[in-house]
């Protein structure tokens, strides 16, 4: 049996141990064949070498983390003991803390987590508006909200602007109970959700009735000028080109703006057009007008997600071929199989 004692010292032991060592028990469970004492800004361990090895990655992780950003709640403390992969302590244990976009509640880091994730934010540095189009899951809107996040909290920008198309498939907000605060507030979950993870609830209630965070239907954007503000406008495959030229135009002095979109996803009805890839294109060679396409290798979400957008890009591109090759019967051919 051999014994091993780590030391505590850069970090506060209470913040490392938990209330009533909820902390340290969860770590004695997570290693239930190993010894573990805490005491004082000393754990020890005893038991196997290739257990106590095992254990103290594992608590330096923390410690680093610790080191960082100051507190660690129980769930994070489990998810890096739990974490056996590098995907999962590069998420959690952050190597680069010039990196870090926004530290969120709780101690949480928020930050570009993929080779073109990293690209967007290096191109929303140098660029005023950044054209952002991938699959679902490939974190478009979440590092664009922190993007305008960091600018706020720099004072960069006085307010932040997140807008999105009041459009969903096979709905209609004429259908849904409410007013129309009521109605509309469910298309805009998502941009609420990645808030919520950056910021206090109490000061991300205060930065909403005093209107420096705004989240409202693209259609309220008509006749404003944004000034000094990071504008937002996800979902944008389901802007009309009407819409997105609409859109673009409100771009007022020391503003800029993020559009995220996935062009496999329009819910406009059949008659409608997306204006999304036309105003990409014809603004790629502007200066101060960046682009970057996302795609499955970006997602980091549950790891079948990137397994089922392969799927639909491969059957995609299977009805691609049909339709090239048999033309107007491609449609009766799928409704039939």
């Amino acid at each position: 049996m051999t014994e091993t004692i780590i030391n505590l010292e850069s970090v506060n032991p209470i913040d490392f141990f938990g209330v009533n060592n909820g902390k340290l028990d969860l770590l004695k469970k997570k290693f239930p064949l190993l010894k573990i004492l805490g005491r004082g800004t000393q754990v020890k361990l005893c038991g196997a070498p290739e257990h106590i090895e095992n254990a103290r990655e594992k608590i330096e992780l923390v410690i680093q983390y610790l080191e960082r950003n100051g507190n660690l709640t129980e769930n994070y403390f489990e998810t890096i003991l739990g974490g056996d992969d590098a995907e999962t302590v590069d998420h959690f244990v952050e190597r680069n803390p010039n990196e870090v976009l926004v530290f969120g509640p709780n101690g949480k880091t928020v930050r570009a987590r993929t080779v073109n994730q990293k690209k967007m934010v290096a191109m929303s540095e140098t660029n005023d508006i950044v054209f952002a189009l991938g699959p679902a899951g490939t974190g478009k809107t979440y590092t664009a909200v922190a993007l305008a996040v960091r600018a706020l909290k720099n004072k960069s920008v006085k307010k932040i602007i997140l807008t999105r198309p009041a459009v969903e498939a096979g709905e209609s907000l004429g259908f849904l109970p409410g007013d129309l605060k009521e109605k509309i507030d469910p298309y805009l979950r998502p941009l609420y959700d990645a808030l919520d993870d950056m910021i206090p609830a109490d000061k991300l209630g205060y930065y909403m009735t005093t209107r420096t965070i705004e989240i409202a239907p693209l259609a309220y954007m008509r006749g404003r000028t944004l000034d000094n503000a990071y504008i937002i406008l996800d979902e944008a495959q389901n802007a009309t080109d009407l819409q997105l030229k609409m859109f673009l135009t409100r771009i007022g002095a020391n503003a800029k703006a993020i559009i995220t979109g996935d062009m496999t996803q329009v819910d406009l009805p059949k008659s409608q057009k997306s204006g999304l890839l036309k105003s990409s294109r014809i603004l790629k060679n502007i200066n101060g007008i960046a682009h970057i396409e996302l795609d499955e290798e970006d997602v980091v979400r549950h790891r079948l997600v990137k397994a089922i957008i392969k799927a639909y890009d491969k059957e995609k591109e299977r009805e691609d071929d049909w339709e090239r090759e048999h033309g107007e019967g491609r449609r009766e051919f799928k409704d039939r199989r």
